[in-house]
C-alpha cells in the first residue's frame, strides 16, 4: 500500500525517476519544469530540504511499496496558518482516486502535524482533472487566479478551511 512519506534526502533518486519518466504527461497540463531543473536537480533537491528544514513550506512523496514515487504533494508559502497546495501523481496511477485520497490526507496532516487552517491551490480552467479532485477533497472555487502564477494559463483559486484536530 502506498505510504504518504515527509520528503527526506534519501528520496531523491526515486523523486528524479518520477520527474523524469512523466515530464511529457505533466507538461500537458501544467508548465513544463525546464531543462535547467533537471541539470540542475541536486542543487533545487538541496534547496527544497533547506526550505523545509525552515519551516516554510513542507513537501510530501506518496512512495509505492518498492520505494517509487507516485506523487508528489506539497505544501509550499506557509505563513499565518496558511499554505499553497501543490501536488502531481504519476500517469501510469492517474484517474484512481490517488490524488483525491492523498490530499485528503494531506489536508489532515496540514493541520494536525504543521497547524495550518486553510490550503489554498491554484489550478488551470483546462486542468479539468485537478478541478474535481480538489472538490472531491473538500475545496471551494474562491476566485480567478493571476495566470502568471499558472504559466499563463488563466485559471481559479480553490480554497480549504482545515477543522483543528
Amino acid at each position: 500500500m502506498p505510504e504518504l512519506k515527509q520528503l527526506c534526502a534519501g528520496h531523491a533518486p526515486a523523486v528524479l525517476a518520477f520527474e523524469l519518466a512523466n515530464r511529457a504527461y505533466f507538461a500537458a497540463s501544467i508548465s513544463d519544469r525546464g531543462d535547467d531543473f533537471f541539470h540542475r536537480f541536486a542543487d533545487r533537491y538541496d534547496a527544497l530540504l533547506a526550505e523545509q528544514e525552515a519551516g516554510t513550506c513542507a513537501f510530501y512523496v506518496l512512495v509505492a511499496e518498492d520505494g517509487s514515487v507516485l506523487g508528489r504533494f506539497n505544501l509550499v508559502d506557509i505563513e499565518d496558518h496558511t499554505a499553497e497546495l501543490g501536488y502531481r501523481v504519476a500517469q501510469h496511477v492517474a484517474g484512481r482516486g490517488v490524488a483525491t485520497g492523498t490530499v485528503r490526507e494531506l489536508c489532515r496532516l496540514a493541520a494536525a502535524r504543521h497547524g495550518l487552517r486553510t490550503l489554498r491551490a491554484a489550478t488551470a480552467h483546462q486542468n479539468a482533472a485537478s478541478q474535481r479532485v480538489l472538490a472531491k477533497a473538500g475545496f471551494v472555487p474562491v476566485g480567478p487566479a493571476d495566470p502568471a502564477h499558472l504559466g499563463g494559463k488563466r485559471g481559479t483559486w480553490y480554497q480549504r478551511d482545515l477543522a483543528l484536530p
